[in-house]
């Protein structure tokens, strides 16, 4: 057991990619490290964690309701100011509100290590915010980053060196929850059964995919499945676009899921049409229950993970013509398509699951 007092800073929690990984590494480090304690702002996600780990929320139950994510960081660098007072030794590894959590942090001569999640084109436009980024970063003791691309983007905006850790994937634990039973009989034998998960926002942007399917069924014969896994504040806009262009027999959109699984497990074709993401795990995923991936090519990750198009099909970001030749190359070229899988599936080995736990581990501590 290493002797030291580990506090991950996380003010807004939910289903996304960035909180399983937050949920992996800090139940690793509940074994690991001397005390591990989180500081959230969303209590109901306190049973995703051990016992063992200290779990420091506000005391209301009013905040499993509240969605503001300002207030959120705020009440959470409240809670991170008392914690301090009542014991200053420790070191802070923060997922969200990083730069908040940051700047606090120097403030309060605590080493902090941030966990950077989604690509600099995403967060960084504008001259303001780059200076504001480029420089309260550097005053973090490390960053860490989930792809290369994403490493190169840090030196190349920001002239700052960061650590790359992959996403620690169990494969163990998606495959067991797969298998999990469900009614659902919108999939069809002798059919294409496509399938994306993802926040329904601009950043996800699925209305590429329902433009490129509308598309697919004005021009061809081919049979297809579109189930679309999500919530968020794109949805009317989504289900409006399906009911106008007469796509309700060929596309259903599927509330949240605790358990996509088994949803994907029943799926034949993974489409992302992120406008940028980290490492979207949804495709690690995916991979873990050998299913075909077609993503756009946007930054960072999509790319890594498909080996530059040798494990899967990219496409050009919010390039709706682009998608549907790549959709259309799947259903002409099944048996070659499965060789590019079968390739993606044998380069999982570099998203192990207790290796890059291990190097979150070895980075902390040093």
């Amino acid at each position: 057991m290493i002797k030291k007092n580990i506090l991950l800073f996380a003010p807004e929690l939910g289903g996304g990619g960035v909180e399983k990984n937050l949920f992996l590494i800090a139940n690793y480090f509940s074994n690991k490290f001397q005390k591990v304690s989180v500081i959230s702002a969303s209590p109901e996600y306190k049973n995703k964690f051990n016992k063992s780990i200290e779990f420091i929320t506000p005391q209301s139950n009013l905040f499993t309701k509240i969605k503001n994510r300002r207030l959120k960081i705020i009440v959470s660098l409240f809670l991170l100011f008392k914690h301090y007072f009542n014991n200053p030794k420790f070191t802070v590894l923060s997922f969200k509100g990083n730069l908040y959590c940051c700047l606090i942090c120097k403030i309060l001569g605590v080493k902090i290590i941030l966990r950077s999640n989604a690509s600099i084109t995403g967060w960084s436009k504008g001259f303001i915010k780059h200076f504001l980024y480029k420089n309260i970063s550097k005053m973090a003791y490390k960053i860490i980053v989930n792809s290369l691309e994403f490493k190169n983007q840090y030196k190349k905006k920001f002239n700052i060196q960061t650590y790359c850790i992959y996403n620690p994937l169990n494969k163990n634990e998606i495959i067991r929850n797969s298998k999990k039973k469900i009614t659902f009989s919108f999939f069809k034998k002798n059919t294409t059964n496509f399938i994306s998960i993802g926040r329904l926002v601009d950043q996800k942007n699925q209305i590429t995919i329902l433009e490129s399917f509308k598309l697919l069924k004005e021009k061809t014969n081919f049979k297809f499945k579109l189930l679309i896994i999500g919530e968020g504040i794109n949805k009317n806009f989504l289900k409006k676009f399906i009911k106008e262009n007469n796509l309700s027999p060929h596309i259903k959109i599927l509330n949240f899921q605790k358990n996509p699984y088994p949803y994907l497990k029943r799926s034949e074709v993974m489409i992302l049409s992120s406008v940028f993401e980290g490492l979207p795990n949804v495709l690690l995923e995916s991979l873990s229950l050998k299913k075909f991936i077609i993503s756009s090519n946007c930054p960072t990750g999509p790319k890594e993970i498909l080996d530059y198009g040798r494990s899967g099909l990219l496409f050009q970001m919010r390039n709706k013509n682009d998608l549907l030749k790549k959709i259309i190359y799947y259903l002409q070229n099944k048996k070659k398509c499965e060789f590019l899988l079968k390739n993606g599936v044998n380069r999982l080995w570099r998203f192990d699951y207790y290796s890059n736990l291990q190097r979150y581990v070895k980075l902390v501590n040093s």
